[in-house]
């Protein structure tokens, strides 16, 4: 009886070990308007490969970059522009990016408009409470080379951290206009209204993404990557609207 135990309780132990050896975590840190897109790619990726849990941060891809430099352990990094995914090789982190999507700047409002803001010169207005992203992050410097090629100059009130928070102030109704990225308009729903912005088209943003070089898994990070870039990951990642790779 006492060998037919230790027989099963070994066989427990064999089990246990195995389930722990087939479990594989993914860290992805992606810029805040990647979130909606993102959270369906990690669902269907997660499905389609059972013992592997995708993990993702989300936040300003400045902070998220000067994390990766200061060693944050990471696997991937997907950035809002070209600019900040550079900004790793300056600082010892050696990347090849690869182009994952585009993305435009769109005026968002409060439904109904108090404001009665009509475009981005309104922008400039200082009776409006205004909000855009901080001009480290790329959503605050897409807005700022957007204005500077149309000669406005802003008046915000608030510069906030990642487009997700400068969004939030729209939502909350703290503020009668933001600039945000067209994605983050299509993600809220009906939670804000989002206006025509001509000129918008002047400045777009390229996302990257790419495997990091202190990958726990390289191999496992540059799976993920190459699923993002599939057409099942394009897919998602245009329902909510960000334009071409």
């Amino acid at each position: 009886m006492k060998r037919f135990l230790t027989v099963i309780l070994a066989g427990l132990v064999l089990t246990v070990i195995a389930a722990c050896q087939t479990q594989q975590t993914i860290t992805v840190l992606a810029a805040a308007s990647l979130t909606e897109s993102f959270d369906e790619i990690k669902a269907a990726y997660e499905k389609e490969h059972p013992g592997v849990t995708v993990q993702i941060s989300y936040g300003s891809s400045a902070t998220l970059a000067a994390q990766i430099t200061s060693g944050a352990p990471a696997d991937v990094f997907a950035s809002a522009n070209t600019t900040t995914m550079a900004s790793l090789a300056r600082g010892g982190v050696e990347v090849s990016p690869q182009t994952l999507t585009t993305n435009v700047l769109q005026i968002a409002v409060p439904p109904g408009n108090p404001g009665r803001v009509a475009g981005l010169a309104d922008f400039a207005r200082p009776e409006l409470r205004i909000a855009l992203c901080a001009e480290d992050v790329p959503c605050g410097a897409a807005a700022e080379e957007l204005f500077a090629q149309l000669g406005i100059v802003p008046r915000p009130d608030t510069l906030e951290v990642d487009v997700k928070a400068t969004l939030n102030k729209v939502q909350l109704g703290e503020v009668d206009a933001a600039l945000v990225y067209r994605t983050d308009v299509v993600a809220a729903g009906d939670k804000v209204l989002g206006l025509p912005t001509p000129g918008a088209e002047k400045v777009v943003n390229t996302y990257q993404i790419a495997a990091l070089p202190e990958a726990a898994d390289r191999a496992a990070a540059e799976a993920f990557v190459a699923y993002v870039l599939s057409p099942v990951g394009q897919q998602a990642i245009r329902k909510y609207g960000f334009g071409p790779s």
